[in-house]
């Protein structure tokens, strides 16, 4: 699957776009932006109407003009009731061409795979294992032109809803780092390695559609490369699916990214929503719904996540399913990672925000015990890093951490169809984890 073929400046259907007078003007009845001009003019004078410029100036700067827009409606397998709306962003449009540093550079082609890239153990064992790289707007029939890179609109609700406008598209805050594994109102339970340094990580992970017991929590299940002292310098760069109530309005499980220099104080974000990712594939939009799901006592479907760093100019590479390169993130943006990693994690997280005072019920996974096993729990396969020599290895030495076992627990093993793996996730509050 080709993941960019170059990009194309044509100003005159620039100016033409549809989606480009949503996003940029405030006409009534032009989607979002006339939706909020209406609901401006019923805005008291003062901080809501200083709250209004700033949702709409974020707006502007996220919605970039676009060639060609893919509604998704609500028919489209199970999405919100406003659906998705995808936007086919020519390539050197797109949010991360505003930085200073990669204004009116060219877009990168990938990178060589890392050694043994072609070495997987055989097969995943069971004929009730699929993998999949299907996104709900794909449903439509509708594909982005070579050129231009799908992406997800940000609408007025999806600002709305996060806590805070200045962290919109940002995990909190959080103190005390220690291994991104124990924090305030985070919880995990993941597989690390820590004893090497490290250039990448590949593995493969089901999809399932956890419950979240309140809208301000997520659960989310992703690869971790990580370095730094795991304080205010942390480094990490992420990726996997997750279910966020807050950030993209429904319980879909969604394909998503991000990244921090500075552990999640002010740098980064996920997805799109600042300047870093360079998305190269007009194929896969960030940010939006995976499907299909996998199915409790029945068939299993995963995706396979691969990120490395590119040995000659240096940035790090992120690759879904076989072969399809998603796109990078500039060395540049890094300090330690910059160099390379000294640490990756696999595993799941959730938040955990203690509604009514007890522990969340937000599930993690399948939302079973790792106990449970295949086609109920959750699971990584497969799993790999890239080593000094730009070899994919299997992950060796394997460490397991719950930090919250009666809530969410983790369990490994290893075998010659999926190499070294693990079964993890949990229900949340239970009896043993009131």
């Amino acid at each position: 699957m080709a993941s960019w073929s170059g990009c194309y400046f044509v100003p005159l259907l620039l100016l033409a776009s549809p989606a480009t007078a949503a996003l940029a003007s405030s006409k009534p009845g032009r989607g979002d932006a006339g939706n909020a001009t209406a609901a401006a003019a019923r805005l008291r004078p003062g901080k809501e109407w200083l709250k209004y410029k700033r949702i709409r100036a974020l707006l502007r700067k996220l919605n970039k003009p676009s060639l060609k827009t893919i509604k998704v409606s609500a028919d489209n397998l199970k999405l919100s009731p406003d659906g998705d709306i995808i936007d086919c962003v020519p390539s050197h449009l797109q949010p991360t061409f505003d930085h200073p540093k990669l204004k009116g550079q060219k877009i990168l082609d990938p990178p060589g795979r890392p050694k043994n890239y072609n070495f997987t153990v055989a097969g995943s064992g069971s004929d009730r294992v699929s993998e999949v790289v299907v996104q709900a707007w794909h449903a439509t029939g509708e594909v982005c032109p070579e050129g231009t890179v799908p992406i997800r609109r940000t609408t007025e609700k999806d600002v709305l809803r996060a806590s805070s406008l200045r962290r919109y598209g940002r995990k909190t805050v959080r103190r005390g780092v220690r291994r991104d594994s124990t924090s305030s109102g985070h919880e995990h339970a993941v597989g690390y390695v820590n004893s090497e340094q490290y250039y990448g990580a590949k593995a493969s992970v089901n999809v399932w559609s956890p419950r979240i017991g309140d809208p301000s929590e997520f659960s989310l299940s992703q690869i971790w490369v990580i370095s730094g002292t795991f304080g205010n310098d942390l480094n990490t760069i992420e990726a996997g699916w997750q279910v966020s109530p807050e950030l993209y309005g429904d319980s879909n499980p969604r394909f998503f990214t991000y990244w921090t220099t500075d552990a999640y104080q002010e740098t980064g974000c996920y997805n799109h929503n600042c300047q870093g990712f360079v998305q190269t594939t007009n194929k896969i939009a960030i940010g939006a719904a995976i499907t299909p799901e996998s199915v409790y006592n029945g068939q299993q479907f995963d995706i396979t996540l691969m990120l490395w760093k590119d040995p000659k100019h240096g940035h790090w590479w992120l690759e879904l399913g076989s072969g399809l390169v998603v796109g990078y993130w500039p060395s540049y943006l890094f300090t330690h990672l910059a160099r390379h990693a000294n640490m990756v994690q696999f595993g799941g997280e959730v938040v955990n925000t203690r509604p009514s005072g007890s522990h969340t019920a937000t599930q993690m996974g399948s939302g079973h015990f790792p106990s449970e096993g295949f086609d109920r729990a959750a699971y990584f396969r497969n799993l790999q890093v890239v080593d000094w020599d730009n070899n994919l290895i299997p992950a060796a030495s394997l460490k397991l951490l719950a930090d919250h076992s009666d809530c969410y627990d983790i369990q490994g093993g290893s075998n010659s169809y999926w190499g070294s793996y693990f079964y993890y996730g949990g229900p949340g509050r239970n009896v043993k984890c009131p």
